[in-house]
């Protein structure tokens, strides 16, 4: 769990009481769900492209939706939605496998319908066919939906030799004991949003157009801090009660790109993966009775930075540069040698980076009664190699808080650029 900060949420907010054209797309003006959730929407009644039915009229006495509930994320641009965003209060993660004798076409036809989807439930409109209704009286809470491709992918659909050279397999960690059935996939699919049922809702929908042509092949559910919870913006906490997240690069700095997207050109990668990126997912079980054992000054020394701030254990706040040198009264080093926070950092790894964007997990007791708890780690960069992999394999041989950690789940991803207007994810893949 390397050491490093998130970037600011992208949110789009339509202004209330605007009137929407009745053939308007998603995109415009403002949503169905949301202009039926604010005041003065009672009775009204939208038409909707591509007949979904339902969201007729708000209820009696529907309460205005706060500005949490208006926050949109865009489906459509250069990137993916669900990378740069800030982290979601609930998120789902979600991979499938082709159905037997599926192959390119159908999987075309679901990345379009998936596609569709994401388009209307993240501008908070219902789903094309068939809405449940969960989500009827929800803003888009920011909801994100992104997808990528497994290693497994272009074999399944004939498509080998535009499959990533950078989607070989990870290879084996020392803190590794993965469960292949929760492992990998063909396809994957991340959902986030500010309001749980918003989320479930886009994650129901998304399992239902998989119809025939894929089935789930694992699932993972997680969570963060919801965010307005604090009167101002604040690194999230694991559920070690650290500071996660202090060091991530962000979108103002000037090789933030060059670090987390593959380039429209000039890269070793295939045309279609321009402007995409490699998202790495572990699952990472947290020892927390043997974690929580340890006194305060015990689980700094692990980590490399105060529990209580984030502020790195040579002086200083949350965003002070740490001091690699600095030693105590008796000589040693303030920040141990096999602290995190300093095994992970970029220039301990060759300047390697990631953009993290995890979600906590808690699945109840375990069968040998300790907390099924931890992080739904994802981590975003332009090379798994110089990226996951290299921070990976340091820690790997020596990081205090491996001790504490086990990785349980595995997959890479590749997760291709965003969907230009009238295009569906993997278009230029699907159909180059």
């Amino acid at each position: 769990m390397p050491d490093q900060s998130l970037p600011q949420t992208r949110t789009v907010e339509a202004p209330r009481g605007e009137a929407v054209s009745e053939n308007a797309s998603p995109g415009e003006g403002i949503s169905r769900r949301r202009l039926l959730g604010t005041a003065g929407a009672t009775g009204l009644v939208l038409g909707a492209a591509g007949g979904a039915v339902g969201y007729a009229s708000a209820p009696a006495g529907a309460t205005p939706l706060t500005s949490l509930g208006e926050d949109m994320a865009m489906f459509h641009g250069k990137h993916q939605p669900g990378i740069t965003e800030g982290l979601q209060a609930r998120g789902h993660l979600v991979a499938f496998d082709l159905a037997a004798g599926a192959g390119r076409k159908e999987a075309a036809a679901l990345l379009r319908r998936w596609s569709t989807t994401a388009q209307r439930l993240m501008a908070g409109e219902a789903a094309a066919q068939d809405d449940t209704d969960v989500a009827r009286d929800a803003g888009p809470s920011s909801l994100t939906i992104t997808f990528g491709f497994g290693n497994s992918f272009f074999s399944r659909t004939g498509l080998e030799k535009q499959r990533p050279g950078s989607l070989d397999p990870l290879p084996d960690f020392s803190s590794d004991h993965l469960d292949k059935a929760r492992s990998n996939g063909d396809l994957w699919v991340q959902i986030g949003a500010n309001d749980a049922l918003v989320a479930f809702h886009a994650l129901r929908t998304i399992q239902k157009d998989a119809g025939s042509a894929a089935k789930v092949r694992w699932q993972m559910n997680g969570f963060n801090r919801t965010p307005g919870a604090t009167s101002h913006k604040l690194t999230a906490r694991n559920l070690m009660g650290q500071l996660d997240g202090t060091r991530n690069p962000k979108p103002t700095e000037s090789d933030f790109d060059k670090r987390i997207f593959v380039p429209a050109s000039g890269s070793a990668d295939p045309a279609w993966m321009a402007n995409g990126s490699y998202a790495v997912v572990r699952r990472i079980r947290m020892l927390l009775d043997d974690w929580e054992k340890l006194s305060v000054h015990a689980q700094e020394n692990v980590v490399g930075r105060r529990k209580s701030n984030g502020a790195a254990l040579s002086g200083g706040g949350e965003t002070t540069a740490m001091d690699l040198e600095k030693t105590d009264a008796n000589g040693a080093l303030v920040v141990p040698i096999n602290a995190h926070a300093r095994i992970a950092r970029p220039d301990q790894n060759g300047g390697a980076a990631m953009l993290r964007r995890p979600f906590s997990y808690h699945d109840g007791i375990a069968a040998d009664g300790t907390p099924d708890a931890g992080l739904l780690f994802v981590c975003w960069q332009a090379d798994p190699l110089r990226g996951f992999v290299t921070v990976q394999r340091k820690l790997d041989r020596g990081d205090a808080l491996s001790t504490y950690i086990r990785h349980e789940a595995s997959g890479l991803f590749a997760v291709p650029g965003g969907a230009a207007e009238g295009e569906y994810v993997g278009q230029r893949l699907l159909e180059g």
